[in-house]
């Protein structure tokens, strides 16, 4: 049986890590009652910084060609940035 590279063992635990210490960020927020426009961006914005490191580490996009990348990157603008306008619209 082949050996798993330690190197890489520990490349995805740190990147697994940051992306718990962001959501239990998101959580504590949430749980502090935190309310309005800053903090609804602060939380999307961070949402959307987990959606680009799982699409570059755990879907392996940062191994592909800058086009790839770049769709992804315009996928989560476009959907994060509707989501914004739907939030703020809503608040008009």
């Amino acid at each position: 049986m082949k050996q798993a590279n330690p190197q890489s063992n520990i490349g995805a635990t740190v990147i697994w890590l940051i992306l718990v210490v962001l959501t239990l960020t998101t959580w504590r927020i949430g749980e502090a009652g935190m309310v309005g426009k800053s903090t609804m961006l602060l939380l999307l914005f961070i949402a959307m910084i987990k959606s680009q490191i799982v699409a570059n580490y755990f879907m392996a996009l940062r191994h592909t060609r800058l086009i790839w990348r770049a769709i992804m990157f315009g996928y989560f603008v476009i959907v994060g940035g509707l989501i914004a306008f739907a939030y703020l619209i809503s608040l008009a």
